[in-house]
């Protein structure tokens, strides 16, 4: 029996269902940048998706898309960047093994890409929301999304780049409006409900097809210009977190229930080199607003980081650092957020998420024994803290001075396991306390090319999106895969629209 993603022979193919000149798989944000940059530059374009329209975990998203050097809403919100201030940021969060030449690439393509947001429709507010949250509630334009916290001070001048569409809430599925319509008004084609299996090679090791099934029915699709795979990563997958990323096992996924790795699998098949398979981004069920007002303590009651640093930050050290963990880590683990009455009223009840206090208490003793935390671990954890919040300095993890308060009684201490409940969703949320999706993934040049082992572009192959490993180390900021996605998605759709 025939492995799924072992590549069929082009000389076992004795016709073709559909030709076209461009074929995209997978239909998110980097799926319609590629697929307007290849019909715009003249090609015959198809797009296909497994699912039953436009979107994938994209249109989940929170919409925001990481721009920066300089862009009309930075400008009209008073702050200064460069593309090299932007660069030196994501250096630094992005982790070991971020990939500096798409950095310096997409750094100095900024503002060039956000004006070509714009001409496809996606709309950006000129303002400014500036306090830590995942998802403002208004339509505000800009954010902050770590660049003014420790450690990142001391890499580049502060700038905030979360460029958001003008949604309130989640802006995702605005969007993939904008993009998927401007896709199609370029002249690209569809077709859904159609699941990719194979790639088609011709002698000579180019990639000219695939193999897809379409309501049970297989289909042949040439498509000799090119196959741009942007069918996302591999957390829904769990064969491939156990063998690559197995912390991330057991935790709630990011994805529209499509991301099982198919297009790394085939690409892979093929002998494609890959990059940071391990790395992964976790979300932790907390609202930055009230970390920032409080501390996040770990089983031991010890602060493990700035509470005022991009939340996903937290998460990672939560997951990686302090055993965070899921289905393999057993359930003797805890990560606490402690707030006082004064900083959890602070946050408005709609940007909390759902989110009540697991415990109350009026002392700190009282409130570690109900936590079940070691004794007189968050009596020292909390003496220490307000006594350098009364001086305005955080020596042990650098807190910036705007969110250092003594906390004082009553105190409560919210379990992140409980979950948070964005406004539009209803239901127990309760879970590991954390949320992940997979950054490794192809990869590929600066024009999308999928690299081999010898780091030699596969004729015919690209990818874009969380297909491919794009910008990414082993650190994440939010904005940065819709960001790289739809840069390097319209590079891998030019590239392809290019050959002949």
């Amino acid at each position: 029996m025939r492995n799924s993603v072992t590549p069929r022979a082009a000389g076992e193919v004795n016709h073709y269902d559909i030709e076209t000149d461009v074929l995209v798989v997978g239909y998110g944000a980097a799926g319609a940048s590629a697929a307007f940059a290849a019909a715009h530059a003249g090609a015959r374009v198809l797009v296909l998706d497994r699912s039953g329209g436009a979107g994938g975990a994209s249109a989940m998203s929170g919409g925001e898309i990481y721009l920066g050097g300089g862009t009309p809403i930075q400008v009209a919100c008073g702050y200064e960047d460069s593309p090299e201030e932007m660069a030196a940021f994501l250096t630094a969060a992005l982790g070991a093994g971020a990939d500096p030449a798409k950095i310096e690439e997409y750094c100095a393509g900024s503002v060039e890409h956000f004006h070509w947001l714009v001409d496809r429709g996606v709309p950006f507010k000129p303002t400014m929301w500036d306090a830590p949250t995942w998802v403002p509630p208004t339509d505000d334009g800009l954010m902050w999304l770590g660049e003014n916290s420790w450690p990142f001070t001391e890499s580049a001048v502060p700038a905030p780049r979360g460029h958001r569409p003008a949604a309130k809430d989640f802006g995702g599925k605005l969007l993939m409006e904008c993009l998927s319509s401007a896709a199609e008004s370029a002249g690209a084609n569809t077709l859904f409900d159609t699941y990719v299996s194979t790639l088609i090679v011709a002698d000579d090791g180019t990639v000219v097809g695939v193999v897809a099934r379409n309501y049970g029915k297989e289909l042949t699709i040439r498509a000799p210009r090119g196959i741009v795979l942007t069918t996302g990563g591999f957390v829904d997958n769990d064969d491939m977190l156990a063998a690559h990323a197995p912390q991330l096992l057991g935790h709630n996924k990011v994805s529209a229930g499509t991301d099982d790795g198919s297009g790394i699998r085939m690409a892979q098949a093929l002998g494609a080199a890959v990059r940071h398979m391990s790395a992964g981004q976790v979300g932790m069920s907390l609202i930055p607003g009230l970390a920032a007002r409080g501390l996040v303590v770990n089983a031991l009651g010890r602060r493990f980081i700035n509470e005022d640093t991009y939340p996903g930050r937290i998460g990672q050290h939560a997951l990686y650092r302090q055993n965070m963990g899921g289905s393999w880590a057993g359930d003797d683990t805890a990560v606490w957020v402690i707030v006082d009455e004064h900083g959890f009223d602070d946050v408005p009840e709609p940007q909390r998420w759902g989110v009540q206090p697991t415990h109350v208490a009026e002392t700190p003793a009282e409130l570690e024994s109900l936590a079940g935390l070691p004794p007189g671990s968050l009596v020292a954890t909390l003496t220490r803290y307000n006594e350098f919040a009364t001086r305005a300095e955080d020596p042990d993890h650098h807190k910036s001075s705007r969110w250092l308060r003594p906390l004082t009684a009553p105190l409560a201490a919210i379990d992140v396991k409980a979950g948070i409940r964005p406004p539009a969703e209803s239901g127990n949320r309760r879970g590991t306390g954390a949320s992940v999706f997979t950054l490794g993934g192809l990869h590929t040049d600066l024009d999308g090319h999928v690299l081999d082992l010898d780091a030699r572009p596969i004729p015919g192959l690209f990818a874009a999106g969380r297909a491919a490993n794009g910008l990414h180390g082993f650190g994440y900021i939010s904005g940065t895969s819709l960001g790289d996605g739809t840069f390097f998605g319209r590079r891998a759709g030019a590239s392809a629209a290019r050959r002949t």
